[in-house]
């Protein structure tokens, strides 16, 4: 499976891992680690995850609030969103299919 980015879901993993590199030098790193480690699962069990929405789903990072929200076609996973845990919902809202 290919997967990829939706704007803004890469500038949301960007501004997340900025922040935890800021909070604690390496910690950013650990974000990105714990993400990659989500992608991973996603890889293997496309549909296995929470459906929030008629075709989205989304996967919780284990060690950091934040959840991925993705919808799978075909062969491919997108990544929509980058969603803090702890945030209104309704600013991703749009992006739901």
């Amino acid at each position: 499976m290919n997967v990829e980015f939706v704007w803004p879901a890469d500038a949301e993993l960007q501004e997340a891992y900025e922040y935890y590199e800021s909070q604690r030098p390496g910690l950013g790193s650990s974000f990105l680690d714990d993400f990659d480690m989500a992608v991973n699962y996603l890889v293997s069990f496309p549909t296995a995850w929470t459906r929030i929405s008629q075709r989205t789903r989304k996967i919780l990072l284990k060690r950091f609030p934040y959840s991925i929200l993705y919808y799978v076609d075909g062969n491919n996973i997108y990544l929509i969103g980058i969603a803090h845990q702890h945030r209104n919902p309704d600013y991703y809202a749009d992006r739901l299919l």
